[in-house]
């Protein structure tokens, strides 16, 4: 049906987990929920709902007796146009080489940014809707999305139009992010790409965004020793907030160029949220850290980082989107939000986080502005197995 009459109510006698910005736990929300013109309409008791909203108004009724229904997780931090993965390189890695090591032999970003650049359109496109598909799989129904294998204007502009197209293609949402300052391409300088960048990127990508070719949200840009120092760091962000865009960068990830080393003591997540920072989560997938799953990434950032599952699940949604300056929209089960939900088979949402691993099974529908656009067709057979 048109998208106008589309309602949506999820039965679910259990609480319906949410977040508040402001805090790191659950919420329990009323039992039953309804969406029209893909916003929540209605949260609360599941007779109120039935007499505001009668039977005959729904285009579809999902049953979530002894399930859960969580808001849609939110994917802060994603490298997902590329060509070229590096899966040649993990080995290397596992026996003991570091970042550099890789690197002088040819690999690390510098292998991705060639093969993209070699990349049409069409490949990239397709390798991008497959990586969501599986975001979606997995819960995620809003994600942040950069460029940044191009490092030149034509090969960043390429990216940024592959997202684009995929946004407009509609499913996932995307909050799109110029990272042309990812890396400082072979043959130049640090100071060199910088100019480049605030010369010639940005004006021609203010120029895109003013006609309507393209759609970007957030500036990034690589802000590490051997890549862009603090100075260039500000010259370029400062650059991108003029236009309107909101600012983010990857900070102290490498020092000493050594992302992606075993050993490394994991991010202070604890003490941050201890002294009051409202901490996001992202999988930060991309060629040297292939995770699509945020259900992963919220059991590590328990197990590795000390927080607990309501922190993980607030850093994974209300948190996330409040990191994209989508908070007034996502994150959350509330009225006037998008309808976006998660329906586990499970009764206690923790499962999500608690089975690692496990969401493949445990995600039975995927909804985005009240659409089902994943249904768990494995979870029906299997209820139906004796």
């Amino acid at each position: 049906p048109p998208e106008s009459r589309f309602w949506l109510p999820l039965r679910a006698p259990q609480p319906l987990p949410a977040a508040d910005s402001t805090q790191s736990s659950g919420l329990p929300l009323a039992p039953e929920a309804g969406t029209r013109d893909g916003l929540i309409e209605a949260i609360g008791p599941a007779d109120a709902i039935r007499r505001q909203f009668p039977e005959e108004a729904f285009d579809e009724v999902i049953d979530c007796t002894g399930k859960c229904v969580l808001p849609g997780l939110v994917d802060a931090h994603t490298h997902p146009v590329w060509d070229g993965d590096r899966v040649h390189e993990f080995a290397m890695k596992l026996a003991g080489a570091s970042y550099m090591d890789i690197h002088r032999a040819g690999g690390g970003i510098h292998y991705t940014v060639e093969h993209t650049r070699q990349a049409s359109d069409e490949q990239l496109f397709e390798a991008l809707v497959r990586r969501l598909q599986a975001m979606v799989r997995a819960g995620t129904t809003l994600v942040e999305g950069k460029s940044g294998y191009g490092l030149d204007l034509d090969t960043e502009l390429k990216m940024l139009r592959v997202l684009e197209r995929a946004r407009r293609q509609g499913g996932v949402g995307i909050s799109t992010t110029y990272c042309g300052a990812h890396a400082v391409p072979r043959g130049k300088t640090a100071s060199e790409a910088a100019d480049d960048i605030v010369q010639k990127h940005l004006p021609r990508l203010q120029e895109l965004i003013r006609t309507g070719e393209v759609h970007v949200d957030n500036i990034d840009v690589f802000c590490e020793e051997g890549v862009f120092d603090l100075d260039t760091t500000r010259r370029i962000l400062q650059r991108g907030k003029a236009m309107g865009l909101l600012i983010n960068f990857h900070g102290d990830e490498l020092r000493p160029m050594g992302a992606a080393e075993p050993r490394l003591k994991p991010p202070r997540a604890r003490k941050m949220l201890d002294e009051g920072v409202v901490v996001a989560l992202g999988s930060d997938f991309n060629p040297n850290a292939h995770c699509l799953s945020m259900p992963m990434v919220m059991h590590l950032a328990c197990v590795n980082l000390g927080m607990t599952m309501d922190e993980a699940l607030a850093a994974a949604t209300i948190n996330a989107a409040h990191a994209l300056g989508r908070s007034h929209t996502h994150g959350s089960l509330e009225v006037g939000k998008q309808g976006d939900f998660v329906v586990i088979g499970a009764s206690r949402w923790e499962h999500l986080i608690y089975q690692f691993g496990g969401h493949h099974e445990l995600i039975e529908y995927v909804i985005v502005k009240g659409k089902v656009i994943y249904r768990n067709d494995s979870s029906e057979n299997k209820e139906k197995t004796p």
